[in-house]
């Protein structure tokens, strides 16, 4: 641990110092320390250093800077998280401009496609939605075992994974709505399934679907009119006995016409009677 010439500090110090300055978030005083430092070839290619310097660039909007740390010096993994962030987030601010509207999921999509992340800053395992698969798979595991995790359980797979609590329980609440969603949608179709299932079954195969006349609608059909043979023997046995000249059973001789007439008009009674009655129930 030797001293710096002419700045009083060691290396192990001035990393401390820009990793304190970070956590701190005094990016305007950590970008002052790093413009003193010595230019010290052996101290600006240290990793911590580099680090500061990459967030004071984004800071300060200079992004061209930024990008140019990153790309020209190969970064431990640990540090690849949080670089990725800078990277991602310059990108999307410069589109946002370009476009003068705020970037949808859709637009960041295209950006993260468009500025493939440097491989100084990635292992080159593939990512969905800023999730690496890796990490997604765990997340997967643990929601089929249990899909309403505790804090204390998503801490745990917090750093498991490398994602933030937050990061994770997002992820939980929108994989448990996409499920709920996907049930409600089956059920919808099962329960569709199943009426369209009981209407073609209370239909008759015969004339194309139609349902056949129920029992009751039977018991209700007003018997049939006389036909014209009825009639015509109606007329028949009237006229023969006019002819005749002979008084049916209850009617007296010295009455021809007269009960010759109520003759007829019982025989239309029997006729009609029954008709009559039933047109009277159906109306009923």
């Amino acid at each position: 641990m030797s001293m710096l010439p002419s700045f009083g500090f060691t290396q192990e110090q001035v990393a401390c110092v820009c990793e304190v300055l970070q956590q701190g978030g005094n990016l305007e005083r950590l970008g002052r320390f790093l413009w003193s430092l010595p230019a010290c070839d052996h101290l600006h290619k240290n990793e911590s250093v580099l680090k500061a310097k990459a967030v004071v660039a984004f800071h300060r909007g200079n992004f061209r800077e930024l990008y140019k740390i990153l790309e020209s010096h190969q970064f431990s993994p640990h540090n690849h998280p949080k670089l990725q962030q800078l990277w991602l987030k310059a990108h999307y601010v410069e589109a946002e401009k370009l476009r003068g509207r705020p970037l949808g999921a859709v637009g960041k999509y295209r950006v993260r496609r468009k500025f493939p992340l440097p491989r100084t800053i990635w292992d080159g395992e593939e990512t969905s939605y800023c999730f690496k698969e890796k990490s997604r798979g765990v997340l997967r595991e643990w929601y089929a075992h249990n899909p309403y995790p505790s804090p204390r359980e998503k801490r745990e797979l917090a750093e498991a994974t490398g994602l933030t609590t937050t990061q994770v329980s997002n992820w939980f609440k929108n994989r448990r709505q996409r499920d709920r969603a996907a049930e409600a949608k089956e059920r919808e179709n099962t329960e569709n399934n199943n009426s369209s299932s009981n209407k073609q079954n209370q239909l008759s195969p015969l004339e194309g679907g139609k349902p056949l006349m129920s029992s009751s609608e039977e018991e209700f059909s007003p018997p049939q009119s006389p036909d014209q043979n009825s009639v015509l023997l109606l007329q028949g046995n009237m006229g023969h006995a006019r002819s005749s000249n002979y008084s049916l059973p209850g009617l007296t001789a010295s009455q021809p016409g007269h009960g010759l007439q109520a003759h007829q008009h019982q025989l239309q009674d029997s006729l009609l009677g029954p008709l009559t009655s039933s047109l009277v129930d159906l109306g009923s």
